[in-house]
């Protein structure tokens, strides 16, 4: 009975921080509660389009190239490098008015600004596919209007993301044939 006297109410709280604790991980363990590595159902390939607007370039150079890689920078966190798979490039544009009825405006090259471009983008990676069908990328759900970085040995330019295609084959579907007859083989004695 002195023992119970010289606990005070701050070891009350630490030892009910430490039965929640134990009660959480045990429900972890056991399944009843999902963690986040559950929600992932397969890992497949992404192609991710970026929209880079309103990019200042006097060079006669292109500033992407099929095939490059590319240096990703996901909320202002590093990611990884990617293989450009497509660019598209255009001038800035700007509408006029027309007089033909049937077209009321016509787009042309914006001559008050005859050095900028906006690119389009297209990156492939693997990414984990959740149980809702978002893709996870570098810890991050990769949807449209995510902020992203490219960065290259000579830019360094912020876009958006703009359009997410899925593979529809996983990468990681495990052939069942192949693996009773690997564990067949690992039954050596």
């Amino acid at each position: 009975m002195n023992f119970l006297k010289k606990i005070k109410p701050f070891d009350y709280l630490i030892i009910l921080i430490i039965l929640i604790a134990l009660l959480v991980g045990f429900l972890t363990f056991s399944g009843k509660r999902a963690t986040s590595s559950n929600q992932i159902e397969a890992t497949t390939n992404i192609e991710m389009e970026i929209y880079i607007r309103g990019v200042t370039l006097t060079s006669n150079k292109p500033l992407f190239e099929v095939g490059d890689e590319t240096f990703i920078t996901i909320r202002n966190v590093p990611y990884t490098k990617l293989k450009i798979t497509d660019v598209k490039s255009s001038k800035r544009k700007t509408i006029l008015p027309s007089i033909n009825p049937k077209k009321p405006y016509i787009l042309v090259n914006d001559e008050s600004a005859p050095y900028q471009y906006d690119y389009l983008v297209k990156v492939a990676d693997s990414a984990k596919i959740t149980k809702d069908g978002d893709a996870v990328v570098g810890g991050n759900k990769v949807k449209i209007g995510l902020p992203i970085t490219l960065e290259g040995a000579k830019y360094r330019i912020n876009g958006v993301v703009s359009n997410i295609e899925v593979s529809p084959e996983p990468t990681d579907k495990v052939h069942e044939d192949l693996d009773k007859h690997t564990k067949i083989n690992q039954d050596v004695q």
